[in-house]
């Protein structure tokens, strides 16, 4: 129940609205028991019942003698003015409380409206800051579809299954608490019945509501699923229907999407026999009560109107108890949507700040990697291992060898995408876990092979995570990547939206957007992630023309397969299974004639 109290723990941010949604409750049960032994004078004077008292009790009104003044008033009322009118007046007052019960009954949901959307927000809130502060680790075990479905579908199942109780924890059980005080009250014989009847749907609900929590989890997981073949089938759409894989996507689609239907139907088979079981089990206790009241109404114990109003009662229990019995119901079913969010809200971080970090603003040495090591989950062998690396301020470090040669892991680690598990990598003498994170961060600039644009305009994509940029140096930093010209051709200029992904933009368009994104910035360190190996050979001389002028005056580490970018490096380094075999100036590594050499004899033939 942990991750269920978690979830109730928002509502602390609504006190005001939660009492108000309470007061009005306590106002709505209040008139709606009150309704009850209204309808006795109804019927009284209806089946010509009403006992005529013409002396005034002795006592002043209390709650024993309730039932003697009211007669008292009634009978006056018959007798000055006549049963229509006093029927008139019964009638009047069983309107007025019932008017009351459901001006009450808006108000309270009045007030649980934005305590039920507000807790949804600030859930959804929490999911996307945590998802966001999570190591690149985490996301390599996990599928993209189903982080989705928990930011969405599960947070929308608890807003309509777990936030409905707010509804019912407290309305339902005090108006079944007010019935069986009435009843009691009118006959304790005939409120056992009742009793049992709660008992016994208690047990039935019960076991049923732990098989629902069981299929709700299924069906949930498997929704996951199918928003991730969702994902990657858009994502995926150009190679699908370059191998004609359209059929073949579609039928494992198909038989994802049947089984989900399968598991949900069953769910909801389950959920929805909470309202006819309590039905059917009220109704058979209505006719008990009615066998079993027959007799006390003949011995005089009970007279008609009462009687009727026992039942009136009764059936006013059996809508609240199915309102309940369908709350635990869908608590059962939200339960496994809580369960998920609560993996991902605990999910660990890996990735820690110290509480006493340093704050850092400059780069004025040099940056070491001291018998660094560091390997993936699950994997064979470690990604890199023993590396002693130093890069002097203002230098250009090159990075080569095969892929899984380790060159983006070592990348990696120096912005604290992943921590090193053993040595430890310093920036001017101090290790990097002393630093501030964001402030760490903030020392560097990336660009990625992959270059990641949002859809968003080409403006606030190269002013990304700035404020308060002027137009003036975003422009100034598009000339120096050379992207000024195209975005001026643009439909908008520097307001056009670049699309999802950047997909309006041609790959060496987007890739000096990236780059204009990291002449913003002004980072002391850049790190080029093969930056250039995905384009052609036009927009290849323009993006490294553009890398020429950032990497002035910068510490630069570059990852390249293409080694004629990387052959004025002040020093390049080789790379293999995650160690480092050779070192050098591009004449020095030529004349050992080891790896290096090989690698660009391969590229030359």
């Amino acid at each position: 129940m942990r991750p269920f109290f978690r979830l109730l723990s928002h509502l602390k941010n609504y006190k005001a609205l939660l009492a108000g949604n309470v007061a009005s409750n306590l106002l709505m049960v209040l008139f709606s028991v009150a309704s009850l032994p209204a309808i006795i004078p109804f019927l009284n004077i209806l089946l010509d019942q009403q006992p005529v008292v013409t002396e005034a009790p002795a006592e002043a009104l209390n709650l024993q003698n309730f039932t003697q003044h009211a007669n008292y008033f009634l009978s006056q009322l018959i007798l000055e003015k006549g049963k229509r009118t006093a029927l008139l007046y019964a009638l009047a007052l069983v309107v007025g409380l019932y008017f009351f019960r459901n001006l009450f009954r808006y108000l309270s949901q009045f007030f649980l409206a934005p305590v039920r959307n507000g807790v949804v927000r600030d859930i959804r809130q929490e999911l996307y800051e945590k998802t966001m502060a999570l190591p690149l680790s985490y996301f390599s075990e996990e599928r993209k579809g189903d982080l989705l479905a928990r930011m969405s579908v599960d947070v929308q199942e608890v807003e309509s299954s777990i936030l409905d109780v707010l509804v019912s924890i407290v309305r339902e059980p005090l108006m079944i608490i007010g019935a069986l005080s009435f009843m009691l009250y009118v006959s304790p014989s005939l409120t056992l019945f009742v009793l049992v009847l709660l008992a016994f749907t208690g047990l039935v609900i019960g076991r049923v509501g732990k098989m629902l929590k069981r299929q709700s989890r299924l069906v949930q997981e498997r929704l996951g699923l199918l928003l991730s073949m969702m994902e990657e089938g858009i994502s995926g759409l150009r190679i699908i229907k370059g191998f004609n894989a359209e059929k073949f996507q579609s039928a494992h689609f198909k038989k994802e999407n049947n089984e989900y239907r399968r598991l949900l139907v069953r769910l909801l088979w389950r959920r929805d026999l909470s309202s006819p079981l309590t039905e059917f089990l009220g109704v058979a206790t209505v006719a008990v009560l009615i066998w079993y009241g027959y007799s006390e109404v003949q011995q005089g114990i009970l007279t008609v109107p009462t009687f009727f109003a026992m039942l009136y009662a009764f059936f006013s229990m059996i809508e609240p108890a199915k309102k309940a019995a369908s709350a635990f119901y869908n608590v059962q079913k939200g339960m496994a949507a809580v369960e998920r969010i609560e993996h991902l809200l605990s999910a660990d971080l890996k990735i820690f700040e110290k509480t006493d970090a340093r704050p850092v603003s400059e780069f004025h040495d040099k940056i070491e990697y001291r018998n660094v090591s560091f390997a993936y989950a699950n994997a064979n062998r470690p990604a890199v291992e023993n590396i002693d690396l130093t890069v002097q301020r203002g230098k250009i470090i090159a990075l080569i060898g095969s892929s899984g040669a380790g060159k983006s892991t070592l990348v990696d680690l120096l912005p604290r995408f992943y921590d090193v598990e053993q040595g430890e990598i310093l920036l001017d003498g101090v290790n990097i876990q002393d630093y501030r994170i964001a402030d760490l961060r903030s020392l560097m600039g990336i660009v990625t092979q992959e270059p990641v644009l949002f859809n968003d305009t080409i403006f606030n994509n190269i002013a990304f995570g700035m404020v308060g940029v002027s137009k003036e140096a975003v422009e100034q930093a598009a000339k120096i990547a050379h992207a000024h010209d195209f975005i001026l051709e643009t439909e908008h200029g520097y307001d056009t939206n670049t699309g999802d992904r950047g997909v309006k933009l041609s790959g060496g368009q987007r890739q000096r957007l990236t780059i204009a994104r990291a002449v913003l910035a002004n980072p002391p360190i850049l790190i080029l992630d093969e930056a250039t190996s995905a384009l052609d050979s036009e927009s290849e001389r323009l993006v490294q023309d553009a890398l020429d002028v950032l990497m002035k005056n910068r510490t630069t580490i570059v990852i390249a397969h293409r080694l004629s970018t990387v052959q004025h490096a002040d020093e390049i380094v080789v790379m293999k299974d995650g160690r480092i075999i050779e070192r050098g100036t591009h004449e020095e590594l030529m004349q050992k004639g080891g790896e290096y050499g090989k690698l660009v004899e391969l590229q030359s033939f």
